[in-house]
């Protein structure tokens, strides 16, 4: 037995309240080392009269595995809400161990009995335990990029904007007069496709055609509309039963924003001085081709983006202003979510209390938070509900699409994702195969029509709330940023049809079997590498997904949703989902 291997930490992933009374308990060790895992667990404080400690026990189940480890899983209850526990550990070569906070010893019994350096989670803390909106479980996200997507009231645009043309790549400066009316004229397209929520990139006041650079987060930017038309247009969308959740961009602030420019005009003088990180005073840098490139300017920024100056968020000026943002969006226009531009780089401390004021405002509110790795720190209950998933779609894609890895190591790469994170987490998470920041999926697919839907299937049978790129569903292609962010093809001239239908029948699929896909494990049961094929079971619901060139054969009375089935048979870049 390796030892070694052996791993878990409480009050973590690994140990956790799932439900009010109801705690999930996950060990990790080398894979095919283990012969069994066996839980023990019971009051701290109870104890036989012969001075022994009063125990349960129960046989952990081997639930996931990766290329390297094995997960056991549990879940187990004490009436006291408060719980001592340790590990039989029993290894395929006979060898048998006790392992506990303080280590792994070989077993004798009464390390059991007397709970020797027993692992221990001093109370069940309700207020502690990790929790998101239920509804978020049910949603099917669509993301709209305002610009891009409709523009409906030509009155609104600037000088210079460009002819309607979703067949033109843009350039960076480009725009097209897409607004909040034109989101307004086409809810019927969404409710036609069928999905429950809108994920909206920045709607503030702000210079550039992607608002990621805000000038006043209190201002609708007047060429989507304003404050008026906002508010009708959440308003019509809870009607429908539509969520809508705001991007803030925290992180940094637009270089045309009175703060910033207050700082040029008046340097360190500034009252808003503090509220940046200048590293060397005047804040300054050079300009040179590359709008959005500077190498010495001499304050942080995203990125290298001189126009895009960091936000000081431990200054309390700056904290008590973003915070008031937070609340204000929530309390007059009733938003159900935040998504959160440049999550990782701004500070905890401020984001569990941005979370406070969200909480506050309105029950059951939605957090979701822009990291592109693992996210354990942001999402223990007390800062955000989920991030955009795309350390898990990134593998999905190079598993299936771009064939950087074998379908194993995909598998194992999911596995291990859905272990980073407790289940309720993993149930809410933003599962994206593309966005404003990335090449459209038809494009990364070589434009393989076929292989997209198997791609999206896949996606949406794994945990976590898949969310539509607009567009997408019409067969829209786009390289990176900002060839993504074509205009909306609203002739039908420029639309998929086939593939509309077929983006209407999975997100149908997704909310008819939400519970199902929530609740129910991720079961592997081939993984074909040699002749690319994928099978999986989700509770009821089976899947087999074919990347290879040979037809994979199946048995089913009840077929659920398939592409590219002749028979019993899924042929190459096809699925089926069944019961």
């Amino acid at each position: 037995m390796n030892k070694a291997a052996i791993y878990h930490r409480p009050e973590s992933e690994f140990a956790y309240l799932y439900t009010k009374e109801l705690m999930h308990v996950r060990l990790r060790t080398e894979k095919n080392d283990i012969e069994s895992a066996r839980l023990f667990y019971g009051d701290p404080y109870n104890w036989n009269e012969n001075g022994t400690w009063e125990s349960q026990s129960i046989e952990m189940k081997l639930s996931v595995s990766t290329i390297d480890c094995d997960f056991f899983e549990t879940e187990v209850t004490v009436p006291t809400k408060r719980m001592d526990y340790l590990f039989v550990v029993t290894g395929k070569d006979g060898e048998k161990v006790v392992y506990c906070d303080l280590g792994v010893f070989p077993y004798k019994e009464e390390l059991v009995t007397t709970k020797y350096g027993a692992f221990r989670l001093p109370y069940f803390h309700e207020v502690d335990r990790f929790k998101a909106p239920a509804w978020v479980k049910d949603t099917v996200w669509y993301q709209i990029f305002p610009e891009r997507f409709a523009n409906g009231d030509a009155s609104l645009n600037r000088e210079g904007v460009k002819t309607w043309d979703p067949t033109e790549s843009p350039e960076r400066q480009d725009f097209y007069g897409g607004d909040l009316q034109g989101v307004l004229d086409h809810l019927d397209h969404l409710t036609d496709l069928g999905v429950n929520g809108i994920y909206f990139t920045p709607v503030f006041k702000a210079f550039s055609n992607h608002k990621y650079d805000t000038e006043d987060y209190f201002e609708i930017d007047p060429e989507f509309g304003d404050k008026e038309l906002f508010k009708k247009l959440v308003d019509a969308a809870h009607e429908r039963g539509i969520k809508v959740m705001l991007d803030a961009v925290f992180n940094h602030i637009g270089d045309m924003s009175d703060q910033w420019q207050d700082v040029l005009k008046n340097q360190q003088q500034s009252k808003y001085a503090n509220w940046f990180h200048v590293n060397e005073w005047p804040a300054k840098y050079t300009p040179n081709a590359d709008f959005e490139w500077a190498g010495d300017a001499t304050y942080d920024t995203f990125a290298f983006t001189p126009h895009m100056p960091k936000l000081n968020t431990s200054d309390k000026d700056v904290q008590d202003y973003l915070l008031k943002i937070a609340a204000y969006w929530i309390s007059e226009f009733d938003i159900d979510a935040w998504r959160l531009d440049v999550a990782d780089e701004v500070d905890h401390a401020f984001w569990k209390k941005f979370r406070s004021v969200c909480d506050n405002a309105k029950d059951d509110f939605y957090i979701l938070g822009e990291i592109w790795h693992s996210a354990q720190p942001w999402l223990v209950g007390d800062e955000f509900s989920a991030v955009m998933n795309y350390a898990y779609t990134d593998t999905i894609i190079d598993g299936l699409v771009k064939k950087k890895i074998n379908l194993d190591q995909m598998a194992s790469n999911i596995s291990n994702q859905l272990m980073l994170y407790r289940k309720q987490t993993n149930q809410v998470m933003f599962n994206v195969l593309d966005s404003h920041d990335t090449a459209r999926i038809l494009t990364v697919a070589h434009e393989k029509k076929n292989l997209m839907k198997l791609v999206e299937a896949f996606t949406y049978m794994q945990p976590g709330v898949p969310c539509i790129y607009y567009g997408d569903e019409y067969a829209m292609t786009g390289k990176n940023d900002p060839d993504c962010r074509k205009c909306m093809p609203w002739d039908e001239e420029h639309q998929d049809e086939n593939m509309f239908q077929f983006f209407k029948s999975l997100v149908a699929f997704r909310r008819e079997y939400a519970d199902v896909l929530s609740e129910r494990s991720l079961d592997w049961k081939i993984v074909d590498d040699e002749n690319g094929i994928v099978k999986f079971e989700r509770g009821p619901l089976k899947a087999i997904f074919n990347i290879g060139e040979r037809p994979a054969y199946f048995v089913a009375d009840d077929v659920v949703l398939s592409n590219l089935v002749d028979g019993k048979n899924v042929l190459h870049n096809g699925f089926v989902i069944y019961k």
